[in-house]
Order: structure tokens, then C-alpha cells, then sequence
């Protein structure tokens, strides 16, 4: 057993809620300020022009949220969840892109409006500008990104591919900010409007620049992880031993993932999310992959003594948001990685697992989790067998209530494939457990 905090939350805010509170008194303050920067600073050349202006500062807002949002800061990614920052970034993403088309649009028209001039003769005359220019390639990029991110499309990419031209969005930043440098007023307005841009500039940036670049090249030059061991666990699962220096400083909790990389086996720009399969403990990191792509499947071959490059620990599928004394963990397939190393924890209390698998010969550390529930004096159902022969839905309200009776008394976490995980959460909310007690993280890095 591996000790860790697993204080139960009662009668307190829960870290999530605290974080969102956070995060919305952030957003709600910004925009607060930006507006008045907008009504102090007066109107523009006409009122068209006027409207572009405030549609451009809530572009640059919606901008600096982009990189909050994805600058995987641990206070955030722990209480919220890389899944749901992701998600938020995703609509953010497609509210800057209505905001910027909305904001060249009222910009030629005003011109042109301006000028007695066509819109056309006004958007060439405008590309000549370089500070407008630099707009234009701005909003295209944004438009380019926002397209590849359409799901129907997205899916035919590689992920490689698409990470690859989203990486242009971080141009698409650095020309919008030369452009508003360039253009604007409002933020010039006053002093105190000036220092106010900066701050926030360097705010996001620096938060970006710590949490993508900064953080994971240190932690692992401190740390210096290394492949100990390469152990198979059937045909098509292996769990990869990781050791390194100072592990006991590391700051991981069980639940948790990382992005893994394994220099010199694979290609440095090939990663992927796997859950840490056993608790941290200080001694060394353990993965348990399934091999469902040419990275993962590759996983058996990796040279034992090799380097292995980590981005995390990340995730909120942790005993941080307990607020029951007893819990439900829900694992299906492979899946069952994070709930293993959280059966791991010291007092982690009254536990029932459900575990769901085709058969009981593709249970992935079956024995582990049998002999850690039973440590933890719990209950283990595993759940075999195909859905449409047995004719009962396995994760349906009356069987969840027939194997847990006290399930609404109980924290409930949920990791699984999406298809299951959206058939158990369908469940709970049939049942009516309090949403605040149910707990699930959809792993994947888009």
C-alpha cells in the first residue's frame, strides 16, 4: 500500500467547484476591465468602425483564454481534468473564430463605409497596410485551424497531422499581438490600460511557456527517467517499469497519466497517454498499455535502460475530489490501469469494483485488483460476456442498484472505452446520484 491523502470532502467546496469559481471570476473580472478600456477609450472613425473595435478586444481576450486553457497548469489540470479544459478550449476556440470573422468583416465594412469605396477596392487597400495585413493572416490561420477541428474532418487526420498544423494557432497569437500593437488604441488609452495589456500578455504567455516547455524539460533533466523493466501481461498488453532519480519529489497521485515519449525508439514527436498502473510511490512509475496503434503495440520492443521522456503527471481521476466514505470504481478493459493504482492508496475505504471485460481471459491485471480489493476489504463483480446475449444492459439502473444497492451514498469514478463510460454515466444520472460524487476522465490528447 502506497500512502496517500485520501481525506473525504465534507460540508467544503470540492477542489472542481473551487477551480471553476476561479476560472469564471477570472473570465467574468477580464471582461469587466476590457469593456471599460472599450467606453473609456471613446468611439472609433463611425460606429461600424466602433463595433469592429469591440468585437477586436474580445478577440484578444478570447485569445488569452486559448493559452490559459491549454498551458496545463497543475492547480487547474488536477481540479478540472485535461478532458474538460480541452473541451472548454475546443468551444473558445470556435467563439474566437466568430469573433475574429466578425471583427474583419465590420473592419472592411466601416472602411468602406468610411471611404465611399466598394468593399473589395477596401479590403485590397487594407492588405497593403502591414498591421492590417498581419490581421488577415491571423484570421486566416484561425479559420484553417477551426476547419481541421470539424470532427467529421478531424477524424480522417492522423493525430500527428493535426497536431502539427494546430501548432500554427501559436502563429496565428504572435501575429494577432504585433497587430494589435500596430492598430490599436484602447490598450495605449490611459497607463493604467497599458500596463493592464501587458500584464495579461505576459500573464499568458508565461503560464503557456511554463506548463508546455519549461516545466516537462526540467522535470525530466531532475529526474532522469529510464526504462527498468518491459514485462507482457497477455498478447496484447504489457506494462512498462519507468525508474528514475528523486521519484519521492515527484508530485503524481494514483489515478493519474502522463504523455510518454521513448527517445530513440520512436519517433520524438510520437506520444502517447497512458494512466500510471500502479500508485507512486516514490520507488518508480509503472504503464500498462494495450496495443490499439503502432506506438502502443510497440511498447514490448522498448530496450530496457532506454530514455523515456514524460509530459505530467496529469488528470483529475484521483481520491483529491472524494466526498463520500465509500466508493464505486467502474473500470472497462484497459481501463482498469488507474483504478488498479488507486486500490493501491492507504484507507481509500468501503470500495466495490465493477470491472468489464469480454472474458475473464482479457481481464488486464485481473489478480492484482483482486488481491488489492481484498486488502481494502472490498468487493470485486466482474462482468463478463456480450451485452446483446445476456439481453441486460450491464451498466443499466436496475443491474447498477441490484450490485451496489448504496450506490447513491458513493463516489462513483468511471474509466473505460467512451461507449461504456457514456452507458454507466447515463446510468448514475437515471439513479440520481449527485453529480458532484461521480468522477470519470476520458484520456486522449484531442
Amino acid at each position: 500500500m502506497v500512502a496517500s491523502s485520501t481525506a473525504v470532502q465534507r460540508g467544503t467546496v470540492l477542489p472542481v467547484d473551487a477551480a471553476r469559481w476561479a476560472m469564471w471570476t477570472f473570465a467574468i473580472v477580464n471582461v469587466a476591465i476590457v469593456d471599460g478600456l472599450f467606453l473609456s477609450a471613446g468611439s472609433g472613425k463611425n460606429g461600424v468602425l466602433t463595433v469592429a473595435k469591440f468585437f477586436g478586444l474580445h478577440a484578444a481576450l478570447l485569445m488569452l483564454f486559448q493559452l490559459l486553457l491549454v498551458a496545463r497548469l497543475p492547480w487547474l489540470d488536477r481540479r478540472i481534468g485535461m478532458d474538460r479544459l480541452t473541451v472548454w478550449h475546443r468551444w473558445v476556440g470556435f467563439s474566437l473564430l466568430w469573433t475574429v470573422l466578425t471583427h474583419a468583416t465590420l473592419v472592411v465594412l466601416g472602411y468602406a463605409k468610411l471611404d465611399n469605396a466598394s468593399t473589395g477596392k477596401t479590403f485590397a487597400a487594407l492588405s497593403g497596410v502591414p498591421a492590417s495585413l498581419l490581421g488577415m493572416l491571423a484570421a486566416a490561420v484561425i479559420v484553417m485551424i477551426a476547419v481541421i477541428s470539424i470532427r467529421s474532418l478531424r477524424r480522417r487526420l492522423r493525430y500527428e497531422v493535426w497536431h502539427g498544423l494546430h501548432l500554427l494557432l501559436y502563429v496565428a497569437l504572435g501575429l494577432a499581438f504585433v497587430h494589435q500593437l500596430w492598430e490599436t488604441t484602447t490598450f495605449t488609452s490611459s497607463p493604467f490600460a497599458t500596463v493592464y495589456w501587458w500584464i495579461l500578455w505576459l500573464f499568458a504567455f508565461g503560464a503557456l511557456m511554463t506548463g508546455r516547455v519549461a516545466m516537462p524539460l526540467w522535470r525530466n533533466a531532475y529526474h532522469r527517467f529510464r526504462v527498468a523493466a518491459v514485462v507482457p501481461e497477455s498478447d496484447n498488453v504489457v506494462s512498462v517499469y519507468v525508474t528514475g532519480r528523486h521519484l519521492d519529489k515527484l508530485s503524481a497521485r494514483a489515478g493519474q497519466f502522463c504523455i510518454w515519449r521513448f527517445p530513440g525508439h520512436h519517433h520524438w514527436w510520437l506520444a502517447n497517454p497512458f494512466s500510471l498502473s500502479a500508485a507512486p510511490g516514490g520507488q518508480g512509475l509503472r504503464l500498462t498499455a494495450k496495443a490499439v496503434g503502432s506506438t502502443s503495440a510497440g511498447l514490448r520492443n522498448i530496450p530496457v535502460g532506454s530514455r523515456a521522456f514524460l509530459e505530467g503527471p496529469y488528470g483529475a481521476f484521483t481520491s483529491l475530489h472524494r466526498s463520500r466514505p465509500g466508493a464505486l470504481l467502474i473500470a472497462g478493459g484497459v481501463g482498469i490501469t488507474p483504478v488498479r493504482a488507486m486500490l493501491e492508496e492507504q484507507a481509500i475505504g468501503d470500495v466495490v469494483v465493477l470491472y468489464r471485460v469480454r472474458s475473464e481471459a482479457d481481464a488486464v491485471l485481473l489478480n492484482e485488483v483482486r488481491h488489492l480489493v481484498a486488502l481494502q476489504g472490498g468487493r470485486l463483480h466482474l462482468l463478463t460476456g456480450k451485452t446483446r446475449e445476456s439481453g441486460t444492459p450491464p451498466f443499466g439502473p436496475s443491474n447498477l442498484r441490484q450490485l451496489v444497492p448504496d450506490i447513491t451514498e458513493r463516489d462513483v469514478y468511471v474509466c473505460g472505452p467512451p461507449a461504456m463510460t457514456t452507458a454507466v454515466l447515463s446510468g448514475l444520472r437515471n439513479l440520481q446520484v449527485p453529480a458532484r460524487q461521480v468522477h470519470s476522465e476520458r484520456f486522449g490528447l484531442t
